[in-house]
């Protein structure tokens, strides 16, 4: 079995798995252990490296843990047998001789490279996961002028009284509920294994971080120690909107009203990340799930994990994969040909929330009773261009006029082409502020690039093509 050796800078505390070697190895830098059980990558001390391994016969037991390095030191004495048998071995009847050097080479490789490959896969483990907590440690260094507040991962467990009360749990990690010593409620995001070095935590307390409106969740502290990664954001009370507008049976649903004034307040804090700031702040993940609602259903733009940053005049952003959800992704992330990655994208996606919000349904729905309401956006142009009006029930004449607003601005947003979608959020805005009737019809919009109308060179007929 192997003996591994370790110096390390202090002393680990309570590890049965390592023996001190003093007073027999005098270390001139730290503290020298030995380790005789296997090695986990959870079990390598953060202080400790590996300064030799060496094989024995004999198999010390956790039984012996607590005795004297001596009895490690004996073991080492008798070092290790090797044996093969002997039909392996061959004669050279020209030299009388046996050779058994394959066999002992094909040995010698078993018994040293399996402990060295297993040693090799720790440190390599331990040295991704310490670059990962470099990575993060140096961004937050050089970021030292952030708003949020750095916690500890105690002060953590303390406000959330031991991760007691869990709001919701996803692919990212895990949310729960829990109070500052001010008394204020926050949500504490607990991050799992983070992808692209941290790249996600980063994002997050790169951009919200340094920002403050009324419709873009407040980033409160972080916390960053070891592989525990938190955020910690103002409470919402009333949690996520796709809640409300997809409202399972016996919950209330959002009134015509609180539906626009939930949409005007997405636009105006998606326009304040385009414009507002000294920094462009591109989304790139705007969908219900994302938007949460506080107590009087002020809706607050959330999770930045997929953000990215960039100089308020750049026009168009190389992106090396599309991000996003499906449903929600602009289609300019996988048709290069349509058009470059923009401010564009997030007003695409904002406006298949718009439409959801508006119509209180998904907008692709197999399920739909009737084949041609399977996408949502295309059967509302086909309404409104046959003349007829949507069908809310118990609505004034005031609440159809603004969801009918509503609509055709959200047909705007996910044209096809970025280049025939509103310029900016700032003129969604815009567009939802002003009156219905001034609001022209977009062309229809279509799912795919295969959908669109193409011209025949011939006889100048339109056809179409679909996937």
């Amino acid at each position: 079995m192997p003996i591994i050796f370790m110096t390390c800078e202090t002393r680990p505390v309570n590890s049965s798995l390592y023996v001190d070697t003093a007073p027999c190895i005098n270390a001139t830098s730290g503290h020298s252990f030995v380790i005789t059980e296997r090695l986990n990558a959870q079990d390598l001390w953060d202080s400790c490296r590996i300064e030799l391994v060496v094989l024995t016969s004999s198999s010390i037991g956790r039984k012996d843990m607590n005795s004297s390095y001596i009895n490690i030191h004996n073991e080492l004495l008798y070092g290790f047998e090797l044996s093969w048998l002997g039909r392996d071995c061959n004669v050279d009847f020209d030299t009388n001789k046996v050779n058994c050097l394959l066999v002992l080479w094909t040995a010698t490789k078993a018994i040293f490279g399996i402990p060295c490959v297993l040693v090799f896969l720790i440190l390599k483990l331990k040295k991704r996961h310490l670059s990962m907590y470099s990575v993060i440690e140096e961004f937050l260094q050089s970021h030292n002028n952030l708003m949020p507040i750095r916690y500890s991962y105690s002060n953590i467990k303390k406000m959330t009284k031991g991760f007691k009360d869990k709001l919701e749990e996803g692919g990212y990690g895990s949310v729960y509920k829990g109070k500052l010593r001010s008394g204020h409620l926050v949500a504490v995001k607990m991050l799992g294994n983070s992808k692209a070095n941290g790249q996600d935590f980063m994002n997050e307390v790169a951009t919200i971080g340094r920002i403050h409106h009324v419709n873009v969740v407040r980033l409160i502290g972080y916390c960053a120690e070891g592989s525990k990664r938190a955020l910690i954001y103002e409470y919402m009370s009333k949690g996520f909107l796709d809640k409300h507008i997809f409202p399972k049976e016996g919950l209330i649903s959002l009134s015509c009203k609180e539906a626009f004034e939930i949409s005007l307040g997405v636009a105006r804090g998606i326009a304040y990340l385009h414009q507002g700031c000294d920094m462009k702040i591109l989304h790139f993940d705007i969908k219900p799930h994302n938007i949460l609602l506080d107590d009087n259903f002020v809706p607050k733009v959330s999770d930045f994990g997929l953000a990215r940053l960039c100089p308020l005049d750049d026009s168009s952003l190389a992106l090396t994969a599309a991000r996003g959800t499906i449903g929600y992704i602009a289609l300019e992330l996988f048709y290069k040909n349509i058009g470059g990655v923009s401010n564009k994208a997030d007003i695409y996606s904002f406006g298949m929330l718009l439409m959801e919000i508006a119509g209180k349904r998904r907008n692709l729905n197999a399920l739909a009773a009737n084949s041609s309401q399977i996408y949502f956006p295309s059967w509302v142009y086909d309404q409104f261009s046959e003349g007829k009006e949507m069908e809310i029930k118990d609505a004034t004449d005031e609440e159809r006029k603004m969801t009918k607003k509503m609509l055709i601005v959200a047909l705007w947003c996910i044209q096809l082409k970025p280049g025939e979608r509103p310029n900016s959020m700032n003129k969604v805005v815009e567009m939802l502020e002003g009156e219905v009737e001034f609001i022209q019809m977009p062309p229809k919009p279509f799912l795919y690039p295969q959908d669109t109308p193409v011209v025949d060179d011939e006889d100048g007929s339109e056809i179409t093509l679909s996937s």
